[in-house]
């Protein structure tokens, strides 16, 4: 995430004042004609006047400073009634077609209910779901009394279970059909996993119980907070509503970085999944847990473990934070399992704050062979972009800097004579956008580094005012999806001034601005700019394309901008750079063709190209079987192809093969932690391609031409 002087505090003059909202309020009423049945036992859930002027002045705030400032009509009544639908039933698992239908009526209406204040049919949609959870939560925990014993696996039947585009059931015996398959695909999934039946019982009757106690504790502010963020959303995924509780932890809220374990999450319908690793976080050195995996329980140094499935991420949150030095145990389902296999392990990780010095960029020497030839390259890690606020702004002339380290490494390295230089920007999500300005100006002449246009259309264009590049040499920036935000202005500025080849895979795709508007009941974060590259091009959405790709370490349609319903698009404008002559580009077809010839037998490339693939076709096969014996073997066949992908980069690699696929323990993972932190640059196959793909450019093009 990038910091900008955007991000200020929206005057609030335009926004209506209790006074101003007095007769308003009063045609907040439900029509009559739009009443729904619900339970009565939900009734307590009802909007307060604080909500409704809240929901009034976020109706405001949107259509005078968001950036795009689309209109509240129909058109968007539309979209968050269907934003809606999904947030409060993303499987189709609780609203019949009925429901459905008596909702429909309201399709076009919410534009019009939001400017009167009228919140009631939101509630009213949320107490149906209520509801139907409540009935599927009293029907799972009827079977379950009765024993999983009695389920019949033997049967030839089959369950969705990516049910977002499925028809919702026609009446409550469909739906309580469906009840059945999905609890019996949980218990097969437990048995595939070796649970013992009476431990599967124990697990999922405590869960249910769990989640049902939860349920009875639904506040009012719950409801709120799902229905205007199911409106705010449809602006882009990053303006939110935050209750008066998660505003005080906006920290939390805002980046999603948990203080403790240094990990940046998302709820993905029942569960909570990790999106990134903050660099140089407990968790990022822990070596024991990946982007895209699922958590499923957390537990408190050796206490038991507390199953979290079914629980918002804000409460998720506040289990996993706690006080330096203590220990939190994570059960997760990793990412690389195949969608069927739902085998956990347990890890443990002490929680520590991230501290800047282990933040700071650091180099080390890349030693490669061409033609009979030893070359050393420099290679410069960059986890964040840093920047000691107080320091500065204090006028400490020590101050510490991303480019101020990478200056005194660039230094350092040209003393022990390097032939060119590789920034690496992997799994770096941003920071100071002041200092991706800075830092790029160590590279060019002078001149712009990145234009960010407001929702006014003024554009403003930062740039490096300094004359004259302080490295003038051979470089490339390696790049991947978790490279974010200032990594992205970096690198697309690298890009635009032909000053550096891009390699690596598609950046994350974050080009916009937020600002925190607080309310008179909780804040609102809405997105009020958007970044563009010198070229013109907004990194929003699509990123930096790199000119020579890496196969992806992780499905880019999981992770990433474009995976977040109704991001804003890539657009341009007009570029703050005229054109100018690119010397990579004679050359990127033969780099390209180097590249390729090299790593279509690397075993490392082939074993993430031949993951990756695997990975897509088995996302693809949503329909799982409930029969017992056919899914054990659906799940063997997915074990066998993982595992003949495991071994023939083993093979290529003289290690010795796998006969089964071993599910890590944390004692394997704490080793590699300690074995990754001695690992050689030559050793990491992305890092040194990207090395040999420099040497290659030296190869081919004239020293006078390089510049």
């Amino acid at each position: 995430m990038c910091h900008y002087s955007l991000r200020r505090r929206i005057s609030m003059k335009h926004t209506l004042t209790r006074s101003a909202l007095a007769l308003v309020i009063g045609l907040a009423a439900l029509p009559a004609a739009y009443a729904v049945s619900k339970a009565q036992q939900w009734d307590y859930l009802q909007p307060d006047r604080d909500q409704m002027i809240a929901s009034l002045n976020v109706v405001e705030l949107l259509k005078r400073h968001h950036y795009s400032k689309p209109p509240l009509d129909d058109a968007r009544s539309r979209k968050m009634y269907a934003g809606y639908l999904k947030m409060l039933d993303p499987a189709r698992m609780y609203f019949t077609a009925k429901d459905v239908q008596e909702f429909d009526r309201w399709e076009t209406e919410f534009d019009d209910f939001l400017k009167a204040g009228n919140l009631k049919p939101g509630y009213a949609m949320y107490h149906q779901q209520l509801t139907r959870l409540d009935q599927y939560l009293d029907y799972a925990l009827g079977e379950l009394n009765q024993g999983i014993a009695k389920i019949d696996f033997s049967i030839a039947e089959s369950f969705e279970t990516d049910r977002e585009k499925a028809q919702w059931a026609p009446d409550e015996n469909a739906l309580k059909d469906l009840w059945r398959k999905r609890l019996k695909d949980e218990v097969l999934r437990l048995k595939i996993a070796n649970k013992e039946p009476q431990a599967i019982e124990t697990l999922l009757v405590k869960r249910y119980k769990n989640q049902k106690k939860r349920l009875q504790q639904t506040r009012s502010e719950d409801v709120f907070q799902a229905y205007i963020n199911a409106f705010a959303q449809t602006y882009d995924p990053h303006t939110t509503y935050l209750s008066p509780d998660n505003a005080e932890n906006f920290d939390i809220n805002m980046s999603l970085s948990l203080e403790g374990i240094g990990a940046m999450l998302q709820g993905d319908n029942e569960h909570v999944k990790i999106v990134r690793l903050i660099p140089a976080g407990p968790a990022e050195k822990s070596k024991l847990v990946a982007p895209a995996d699922k958590i499923i329980a957390v537990g408190q140094g050796n206490k038991e473990l507390v199953d979290v499935i079914g629980w918002r991420l804000d409460e998720v949150v506040k289990l996993i934070r706690g006080p330096k030095g203590s220990q939190v145990r994570l059960e997760i389902i990793p990412a690389s399992n195949a969608p069927t296999d739902q085998t956990s392990k347990t890890v443990t990780i002490t929680r520590e704050a991230v501290k800047l010095e282990e933040q700071a960029a650091k180099k080390s020497i890349l030693n490669l062979s061409k033609e009979g030839r030893d070359y050393k390259l420099g290679v410069i890690e960059i986890p964040a972009f840093y920047l000691d606020f107080k320091a500065y702004r204090a006028g400490d002339p020590e101050y510490k800097s991303t480019t101020r380290d990478v200056k005194r490494l660039i230094t350092e390295l040209q003393k022990e004579k390097v032939e060119g230089i590789v920034i690496d920007l992997r799994n770096n999500g941003g920071g100071s956008l002041q200092e991706a300005t800075e830092l790029t100006g160590l590279f060019i002449e002078q001149g712009p580094t990145v234009l960010v246009r407001n929702s006014d259309g003024r554009i403003d264009v930062l740039a490096d005012e300094h004359k004259g590049a302080f490295y003038k040499g051979p470089l490339t920036v390696l790049v991947n999806r978790l490279s974010a935000s200032a990594s992205e202005i970096f690198a697309g500025a690298m890009q635009d001034y032909h000053r550096a080849l891009i390699i690596g895979g598609q950046t994350f795709g974050k080009g916009t601005v937020q600002t925190i508007q607080p309310l008179n009941h909780g804040e609102l974060k809405l997105t009020l700019a958007k970044f563009y590259r010198v070229s013109g091009q907004s990194t929003q959405h699509q990123g930096v394309i790199p000119d020579i790709s890496y196969p992806a370490d992780m499905d880019i349609t999981e992770i990433g901008e474009s995976a977040l319903p109704e991001a804003m698009p890539w657009d341009s404008i007009k570029p703050a750079l005229e054109p100018a002559n690119d010397p990579f580009k004679p050359f990127i077809a033969e780099l390209k063709a180097r590249h390729d010839a090299r790593t279509d037998e690397d075993p490392d490339f082939v074993f993430s190209r031949a993951r990756l693939a695997l990975t897509q076709r088995l996302m693809q096969d949503t329909e799982v079987s409930l029969n017992e014996v056919e899914r054990r073997a659906q799940y063997a066949k997915i074990e066998k192809k993982q595992l003949d992908i495991e071994n023939a980069r083993r093979i290529k690699k003289g290690e010795e093969q796998l006969k089964t696929m071993i599910k890590d323990d944390e004692e394997d993972h704490v080793a590699a932690a300690e074995k990754d932190k001695k690992t050689k640059p030559e050793e990491d196959a992305y890092l040194a391609e990207t090395g040999r793909i420099l040497l290659d450019w030296l190869s081919l093009v004239p020293v006078a031409s390089r510049q």
